[in-house]
C-alpha cells in the first residue's frame, strides 16, 4: 500500500473580508461527487476497507505456492489501494475546501490510520516474493498472462533485491526509523517554531519583527537598505545558534550515511539515487556540467547589477526586479483559462480537449474562502478518478503560471491514470517536476512572442532569468554543497561550523562571480535550508527543469512527432525506470545536452534583454 504526500502549506490568517464558500459561483469550485456522491458513500467505502484488511492473512505464507495464489494477493492489494487512494483523495479536498469542518478533519485523520493499519497487514508481501528464488517467481510471472504485467514490479524487486536485509534486522531498522527522523524533526522544529528573530525598521518607517515569510518578501522590496537590514536580521539567529545547527545537520548527514552503508550502499548520494535506480553519474554529470557553464549566470549577475546602479551585487539584491513597470497588470480566471489554452496549443488538439474538460467539469478550485487551504496543489493520481487542482486566484501573472504549472501535474496525472494499471497509477519525484516547468516554459515564451510593450517584455523576460536562477543554478549548487559535504564526512572529515560557512561561500561566491560581495551572514545560509535534510532531494528541481526546456524545444520545432512523444511520457507513469521513460521522450538525462539546454536557454534570453536596452 502507499500514502501519497500531500504538499503542505500553512494556512494564512483569516481575513474577514474573505467570502464564505458558499458566496462562490459554482463552476469555479470542485465537483467532489466525482468520487463520492456523499458523505455515506465515503463511510460505505471506508468500513468495506476496514473489514477487508483482516483478510491479508491468508495470503501470508502462500505466495510462493502458485502463481494463483500470487495473482490472487496482487488483486486483492489493488483492490484495497484503490479503495483507499479514493478515500484519501475526498477527505483530503473536502478538508482542504473548509479547514473549519471539524467531520472532514476527523475524516482526514481516521483515513491515516486505516492506511496504517492496511500497509502493516500487507507488510508480508515485499519479504516475502523476496524470500522466492528469482528463477521461480520470474516463471510464475512469465507463464501467467494475468500477472505478466507485474514484469517491471518485479524487475524492480529484484533489482533492489541485494539492499534489503533479512527479516531480523530489517525490523530493527524499522523499530529505528523514528530515533533517526530525530535530527530533522528537531530542526523542523527550532527553525519553524523556537527561533526568534529580532525586530527592522521596514521600507515604511515601521518596526516589525523579522519573520520566515516576512523576509522573502523584504528581498523584493525596491529598498536596498530595508532589503540589508532584513537580510541580517533573518539571519542573525542562524548565526547565534550555530553550533545547534551544525550538530543537527551533520546528525542527519550520519544517519543518512548509516542507513546507506547498512544497505551495502557506497555512498548515501547511491542510497539516495536508487530508490529511482537514477545514476549517481547523473547527479554528478549536472554539478561538473552546469560548473563548466556558469558564465551566463555571472553575466546575469553583472547585468543586474549595472541597471540596478550598484557597485557590487549582494546576496539581498538577487530576487529585486529592475522591469517593474508591467508587474501590476491583472488576469481574472477566465483570461488566465485562455492564455493557458493559448500558449499551450503546440501541444495539438487532444492535450487542449483535456484541459478544457478539466476547466469546465470542475477539477478546479478557484478563488480563495474562508478556512480555505492556501497555496496550490495538484492531488496526484488516484486510480479512477481525474485529479483535482487546488488554486487561491488573486488576478496576479503568478497566479496565471501556478495555474500552467499545476494543469501540468494535473495532465501528467490524468493520462497515466487513463493509461497505466493501478501498480503503475504514480510517478517519480524525478519526472513529477518536468510537465509542470514544460507547461510554464510554453506559456513563458507565448508571452513574450505576443508582448508588444517593451516594458512588458523586459519584465518577461527576467521573471524567466528569475526562474532559471531558482530553479535551475541555485539547486544545482545547493545539490554540490550537499555532494560534497557528505563526501567530506564519509571521508572521516570533522564537519565544524567553520567549515560549513567556509565551504558554503566558496560555492556560493563561485556560482555567482566576482560581482557578487558573499556578505558574512551569506555564509550561515545553509542552516535555513530544509532541503539539506531530504537527503539528494533538491537536484530534482534542475533536471526537471533542464528535461521540460528540451521537450519543450522539440515540441515548437518538430510538432506532431515530439507531441507523440511528450503524451507518451505523460501517460507512462512508473511503468518503466524514470531515466527510460525521459529518453523514450526525447531527452538523455545522461548527456549534456538538457544541461545545455537551460544554459544556452539564459544566453538567448540575456541577448534578447540587452537587444531591449541597448
Amino acid at each position: 500500500m502507499r500514502l501519497k504526500p500531500n504538499k503542505l502549506f500553512f494556512q494564512k490568517d483569516e481575513v474577514m473580508s474573505l467570502p464564505v464558500r458558499e458566496e462562490i459561483e459554482t463552476k469555479y469550485k470542485w465537483n467532489l461527487q466525482d468520487i463520492y456522491l456523499t458523505d455515506d458513500d465515503w463511510e460505505t467505502d471506508f468500513k468495506w476497507v476496514e473489514s477487508q484488511i483482516p483478510n491479508y492473512k491468508k495470503f501470508e505464507g502462500q505466495l510462493s505456492k502458485s502463481a494463483q495464489n500470487l495473482l490472487e494477493c496482487f488483486n486483492f492489494d489493488n483492490e484495497i489501494g484503490i479503495k483507499l487512494e479514493r478515500l484519501q483523495l475526498y477527505a483530503m479536498l473536502a478538508k482542504d475546501s473548509d479547514m473549519r469542518v471539524t467531520i472532514y478533519q476527523a475524516k482526514d485523520d481516521r483515513i491515516r490510520t486505516l492506511y496504517s493499519n492496511a500497509n502493516t497487514a500487507s507488510s508480508f508481501i515485499r519479504p516475502e516474493l523476496i524470500s522466492i528464488p528469482d528463477s521461480q517467481l520470474l516463471e510464475m510471472i512469465n507463464n501467467s498472462s494475468e500477472l505478466k504485467i507485474y514484469n517491471h514490479y518485479i524487475e524492480e524487486l529484484l533489482r533492489t533485491k541485494k539492499h534489503t536485509l533479512d527479516k531480523q534486522r530489517e525490523e530493527i531498522l524499522a523499530l529505528a526509523s523514528d530515533a533517526l527522523q530525530t535530527p530533522y524533526n528537531t530542526y523542523s522544529l527550532f527553525t519553524n517554531a523556537d527561533l526568534e528573530f529580532p525586530s527592522v525598521e521596514d521600507d515604511n518607517g515601521n518596526y516589525i519583527q523579522m519573520t520566515h515569510g516576512r523576509f522573502y518578501s523584504a528581498m523584493y522590496s525596491k529598498d536596498q537598505g530595508y532589503r540589508e537590514r532584513a537580510f541580517k536580521a533573518y539571519l542573525k539567529p542562524y548565526k547565534d545558534f550555530m553550533n545547534t545547527f551544525t550538530s543537527l545537520f551533520n546528525g542527519n548527514l550520519k544517519t543518512n550515511i548509516f542507513s546507506a552503508k547498512v544497505r551495502n550502499y557506497s555512498s548515501a548520494k547511491e542510497a539516495s539515487l536508487d530508490r529511482n535506480n537514477i545514476p549517481v553519474f547523473v547527479y554528478d554529470n549536472l554539478i561538473s556540467t552546469v560548473g563548466e557553464n556558469l558564465e551566463p549566470l555571472h553575466r546575469w549577475a553583472n547585468l543586474k547589477t549595472k541597471l540596478l546602479g550598484l557597485k557590487n551585487l549582494h546576496p539581498y539584491d538577487v530576487y529585486v526586479t529592475i522591469f517593474p513597470e508591467s508587474s501590476e497588470k491583472e488576469y481574472n480566471f477566465e483570461q488566465a483559462k485562455q492564455l493557458v489554452l493559448e500558449a499551450l496549443k503546440p501541444m495539438g488538439e487532444n492535450y487542449l480537449s483535456s484541459l478544457k474538460l478539466a476547466f469546465d467539469d470542475r477539477w478546479i478550485d478557484v478563488y480563495e474562502t474562508k478556512g480555505k487551504r492556501s497555496g496550490g496543489y495538484s492531488s496526484g493520481t488516484t486510480f479512477g478518478v481525474h485529479p483535482y487542482v487546488l488554486l487561491n486566484w488573486t488576478n496576479l501573472l503568478n497566479d496565471v503560471f501556478t495555474l500552467a504549472h499545476e494543469m501540468g501535474h494535473n495532465m501528467h496525472s490524468y493520462y497515466t491514470g487513463l493509461n497505466q494499471p493501478f501498480i503503475y497509477s504514480n510517478y517519480s519525484i524525478f519526472l513529477a517536476e518536468v510537465a509542470s516547468t514544460f507547461n510554464e516554459s510554453l506559456l513563458l515564451d507565448h508571452l513574450i512572442e505576443q508582448s508588444q510593450d517593451k516594458q512588458e517584455k523586459l519584465f518577461l523576460l527576467e521573471k524567466y532569468l528569475n526562474n532559471i536562477t531558482a530553479t535551475f543554478y541555485r539547486q544545482v549548487m545547493f545539490a554540490e554543497f550537499e555532494s560534497i559535504v557528505y563526501g567530506r564526512m564519509e571521508h572521516g572529515e570533522a564537519l565544524t561550523a567553520d567549515t560549513l560557512c567556509k565551504q558554503y561561500k566558496e560555492i556560493y561566491q563561485k556560482y555567482w562571480g566576482q560581482i557578487m560581495v558573499v556578505d558574512k551572514e551569506e555564509e550561515y545560509t545553509w542552516a535555513r535550508i530544509p532541503h539539506f535534510f531530504y537527503n539528494f532531494y533538491v537536484f530534482q528541481y534542475a533536471t526537471g527543469m533542464a528535461a521540460s526546456e528540451v521537450l519543450a524545444a522539440k515540441v515548437k520545432r518538430e510538432g506532431s512527432p515530439a507531441v507523440n512523444n511528450y503524451q507518451d511520457f505523460l501517460k507512462a507513469g512508473s511503468s518503466d525506470y524514470s531515466i527510460n521513460i525521459l529518453k523514450r521522450a526525447g531527452v538523455d538525462m545522461n548527456s549534456k545536452e538538457p544541461v545545455l539546454a537551460v544554459t544556452k536557454k539564459m544566453t538567448q534570453l540575456l541577448n534578447e534583454i540587452e537587444n531591449l536596452i541597448y
